[in-house]
């Protein structure tokens, strides 16, 4: 099965399809859950031993044990391994929140019952939760838009914008700061959603402003997306377009609501996956674009032979994506360097260091006799890595087997054996990686900042790295995974604890529920 990539979808000149059937529960389908068997006392759900859960109707019920029957088959149950099913009216409920059962069986079944009839936005109280159909659903048009543009959110169906539209309308009439958290596992569609989070803010506030003489900000964002996903995405276990950082957008406008610019702060980028990949994952999609054919000329200034399997830094794991068209891909990645503003020189400079970080992976030392001193070793590759990143080979190469270090107020030069150069390289390697990362994000922003508006506010994005676990987790995915955890927790706290803490100071008879933060 093809996992989520770069599929591009969509015909051009046809006309938008009618979102509703992707919004809202069409009227066959609501007399259908009508019309489903259900008995108030006896409906429940029990566990299936699998993880899961499965309709059935209560037989009989004491104070250690529950009776249910599953089809011709009775089951025993303990009490808390059962729980009521919802009436038939609450089917496919757009708000979690207003569930006469809100359990974890019945929570399940919403979002189950409503993604299998191609509704993949729900509310739970004050957030929304998104479930990757893995497939282009016509719900992002501008006739989708306008169905949000100025409304609040319980007059449309749930939808991503119309969180969106809440953040801004309340950074209009607040003049407050708005942030909003998309956070889930690997493949779930943060990014995705992070971009269509951007193109409804630039549309929203664009509406009525004169932008032909110049590239709309939504088209300079577009724009950077090919640079920071070839250089920040990669192939893991569980999605072939993985961001590999965490980035914090933020949109600025001015006092009017006009859009002043944007900018991107990047976190947690992995840098252990440019020296080392797992059996079924890929390092940073650009190296594998070096060697592709759109760009002519790139092997050969990148001083690259044809063979991906020459360069042991990002051939440990997969070397192709089925979902993925490297050439292609490459293709986009050149066209948004020229977009962007950057000069020749610094396009071919982020070329050559890249091709350096995969050179560096070749080279070599030996031991000198019998000394713990080791010299280098295959110095056609040490001239490679210099040209490419313009320093002297010579001195490359000493650096790494006689660093410099100071003791007291002296720099004395340090003997280093084979293997501690040859992780000196692999440091350095993902060290110059990340830094050219860094650089390619402050050339972005500085195209996306208009410096002529004055800004007032911003409504920001966070979309952080996704949760995973792998076979082996290096401090960088575990680092994710943490920070992933106390985004939850944060987000619990102040769902759960900061609401009903509001509840007391309101003066409402309220008892506090301890949820375990």
């Amino acid at each position: 099965s093809r996992m989520p990539g770069h599929a591009k979808i969509g015909v051009g000149g046809e006309p938008d399809p009618d979102p509703l059937p992707f919004l809202v529960v069409s009227n066959e389908i609501r007399r259908k859950d009508l019309s489903k068997m259900y008995d108030p006392k006896r409906s429940v759900w029990a566990q299936d031993g699998k993880g899961g859960y499965v309709e059935g109707l209560k037989e009989y019920e004491d104070a250690d044990k529950v009776t249910v029957l599953l089809g011709h088959e009775k089951k025993h149950f303990k009490p808390e391994q059962v729980a009521p099913v919802n009436p038939p009216k609450f089917e496919k409920c757009e708000d979690m929140a207003n569930l006469t059962f809100l359990n974890e069986a019945s929570v399940f079944w919403n979002l189950k019952s409503r993604y299998l009839a191609k509704l993949i936005y729900t509310y739970s109280g004050l957030f929304c939760v998104v479930i990757n159909p893995y497939r282009r659903y016509p719900i992002y048009t501008e006739k989708v838009v306008k169905m949000y543009q100025g409304k609040r959110r319980n007059e449309c169906p749930p939808h991503l914008w119309a969180i969106t539209e809440l953040a801004y309308r309340n950074m209009m009439d607040d003049k407050r700061d708005q942030s909003m958290l998309i956070t889930g596992e690997s493949g779930a569609g943060k990014t995705e959603n992070t971009k269509k989070v951007i193109s409804y803010l630039a549309l929203v506030a664009t509406k009525g402003k004169k932008v032909e003489k110049k590239v709309s900000l939504e088209d300079q964002i577009v724009a950077t997306n090919p640079i920071l996903e070839s250089y920040g995405n990669a192939k893991t276990s569980k999605n072939d377009n993985s961001s590999r950082f965490g980035k914090f957008i933020r949109i600025h406008f001015n006092y009017v609501g006009k859009l002043a610019g944007c900018d991107i702060k990047a976190y947690l980028f992995e840098k252990s996956r440019i020296t080392k990949q797992q059996q079924v994952e890929r390092s940073y999609h650009i190296f594998y674009q070096l060697f592709q054919s759109a760009v002519p000329d790139l092997k050969t200034k990148c001083l690259l032979t044809d063979s991906i399997y020459d360069y042991s830094y990002v051939c440990k794991g997969r070397t192709k994506v089925d979902s993925i068209n490297d050439n292609e891909e490459l293709q986009f990645t050149d066209n948004a360097f020229d977009i962007i503003g950057f000069s020749a020189e610094e396009k071919w400079d982020c070329y050559k260091l890249t091709a350096a970080v995969m050179t560096m992976g070749e080279l070599r030392f030996k031991q000198k006799g019998r000394d713990e001193q080791c010299e280098p070793d295959k110095f056609d590759i040490s001239v490679k890595v210099g040209k490419l990143c313009g320093v002297d080979p010579e001195s490359i190469m000493t650096a790494f087997t006689k660093p410099k270090i100071k003791v007291g107020t002296e720099w004395v030069n340090k003997g280093q054996n084979v293997e501690q150069a040859t992780n000196a390289v692999g440091g350095i390697a993902r060290s110059i990686y990340h830094r050219t990362f860094l650089w390619l994000i402050e050339k972005c922003n500085e195209t996306l900042i208009d410096q002529n508006v004055k800004k007032s506010n911003f409504c920001a994005v966070l979309d952080i790295a996704g949760f995973e676990i792998f076979t082996y987790n290096g401090y960088e995915q575990l680092s994710i995974n943490f920070v992933n955890e106390k985004l939850q927790q944060f987000f619990n706290h102040h769902m759960f604890v900061v609401e009903q803490e509001e509840y007391i100071a309101e003066g409402i008879d309220w008892q506090m529920v301890d949820f375990g933060m």
